[in-house]
This record gives C-alpha cells, structure tokens and sequence, in this order.
C-alpha cells in the first residue's frame, strides 16, 4: 500500500512511558510535520504513534504502536479499512532481559525482604539457608522471540542454565534446550524459575494455568512480563496461597492498574511492578528509530519493517 505522507501525530496516550514532546523533537529532521497530537486532532494526520487505539485511527493510513504487544488493537477493522500496523518489536530485549534478571537477583540475594525491612526500619537479617547465588540454577522461559531471547542472553551471561518453550520445539539460540507447547507441564518442572514472555493471542489466553503451577517445583518462582490474561491470575494466587510455589515477579496484571483489593500486594514473596520491564531513557528514541525507518521505506516503495496488519 502507497500513501503520501505528510503528517505524523505522536498522540498523547503515550506520556505514561515517555513524553510525546521528546518523540517529536527526535522525528523533527523528517521530511514530514511531525506533532504531538491529542484526540481531536488524529483526523489531521496520515499516520498516528501511539500506546492505545482510537476509533479516529481507522481514518488516517498508518497507525504505529510503541509497545510490542497489540493484543489492543482491532486487527480486522484496521485491515478492513486498509490501515497499515506496525510496533516496536525488537527494541524491548535488553531492558526486558535486565528487568527480568532484577528479579532473580532479589529473589536469590533478598533484596526485596531488605527493602521492605528498610520501610520499617527493621535490621532483620535472612536466615542462613534463605539467599543464594544464581549460577547452576535453572529458568524455562516460555515464549522464545524477541523478549525471550532477551532474557536467555541476560541470564545466560549471570549462569543462569535457560531452556524455552515455543510452538514448534525447534531450537533457539541462547537456549540449551527448546520444548514444544505440547510438552510445557514436562518443561516448568524441576525448575527453578518459570519466565512469561509471551504475547496475548487467543491462542495464548491462560496458557499458564492451574496445571502448569501444580507441575512447578514447590520451591520454584513465577515471573511475568509478556501479558497479564496470558495467566489464570486466580490459579497463580492459589498457588502462591497454598504455598505450591515459592514466589513470583509480575510486571503485567489481567487489570491494570492492580486493584487496590488484590491480595498479590500483600504478600511476602511477590513483587509487583507497574508494566514497566521495558522503560528505558531511550525508550522515545528506540521507538523513532523504527518509525524513520518506515518513513524511508514509505518513501522509496519499500515494506513496512515490523508490519502486523
């Protein structure tokens, strides 16, 4: 699909992980008027960067999501009114993976029972046998693409032994080994850590569930930073009650923000953080890297780089 470009919007939505001025500033060498844009004024443009979707985006020609995820866009009705989607996948493998190793690294050393003590002002030390160092254990990585790979580098680097799970079994760089889907319960066992990456599909819905916590070692901790409904959060908070497993680190919620009410802010060996795994300073310029690429493209006829519709 060939369009003229002649105005990009950077729509507000996305100031909760940037500020849309920076991204604006970045894109303003194009040969294009690039704008911060609020809702009134998606109509004006060609092509929209933006964290949520509008009704307004099936109008202009090219919608361009600075997440990887686009679980929140309605693929059909752009495709039916010929608006070109793309995202940000590639950018968010570093930061997830270091992200993802934060957590490890407080489960293994207590680093999050130290911060809680210092609220308080308690001096309790861990008991002999609590902390632990983390080369020689072991992850299993569920979701093996971008964010996956990122993590297997991160963690592989701290000695960290990484085995995935992907659809096909087939082997993955980074992984010393790769289930298939099939065999997940046969995967999350004698772990010590199980990692969510995945994106959420239909396919993907609750693909973690009660089962897969049940074939997880007692002593094993859950982390999440692909999607929250990719979880039955009801089954991971059974477990975690039950005592079943060990811990988890959850970046992404079924509701988000987490209810004030939801029991995982209570509890010792959960951390919680606000859907930021991938923030990074350079969060706007990795995000404009990709949109000038795709100018370029537009330009010279060529397909969009990560197209999803």
């Amino acid at each position: 699909m060939q369009f003229e470009l002649e105005r990009v919007g950077v729509h507000e939505s996305v100031d909760p992980v940037f500020p849309a001025s920076e991204l604006s500033s970045y894109l303003s060498d194009l040969p294009v008027d690039v704008d911060v844009i609020g809702d009134d004024e998606i109509d004006a443009c060609d092509a929209v960067v933006t964290l949520e979707h509008r009704e307004a985006f099936l109008e202009i020609d090219w919608v361009h999501s600075i997440q990887a995820g686009v679980d929140r866009f309605p693929f059909d009705a752009l495709e039916a009114n010929d608006v070109i989607l793309t995202n940000s996948t590639g950018i968010h493998d570093r930061t997830v993976g270091e992200t993802v190793a934060g957590y490890l690294l407080a489960f293994s050393r207590r680093l999050h029972e130290h911060v809680a003590n210092g609220t308080e002002r308690r001096w309790d030390k861990p008991a002999w046998d609590d902390a632990f160092t983390l080369p020689g254990t072991s992850a299993c990585v569920v979701g093996t693409g971008t964010l996956g790979s990122g993590v297997a580098d991160v963690l592989g680097a701290l000695g960290v032994h990484v085995t995935g799970v992907r659809r096909s079994g087939d082997p993955v760089p980074g992984f010393e080994e790769v289930y298939a889907n099939d065999d997940l319960l046969e995967a999350v066992a004698d772990v010590e850590f199980v990692i969510v990456t995945l994106p959420l599909t239909d396919e993907t819905h609750h693909t973690i569930d009660a089962d897969v916590f049940e074939a997880m070692d007692e002593g094993a901790r859950f982390v999440n930073v692909g999607r929250g409904p990719v979880v039955d959060q009801d089954a991971l908070i059974a477990a975690l009650e039950s005592e079943s497993i060990a811990g988890a680190a959850l970046d992404v919620f079924g509701t988000e923000p987490l209810p004030e009410e939801s029991p995982l802010w209570g509890m010792d060996e959960v951390i919680v953080t606000p859907h930021c795994a991938a923030f990074t300073e350079d969060y706007f310029r990795d995000t404009g890297d990709i949109v000038r690429e795709n100018v370029d493209r537009l330009d010279s006829g060529e397909a969009f780089h990560n197209r999803i519709v």
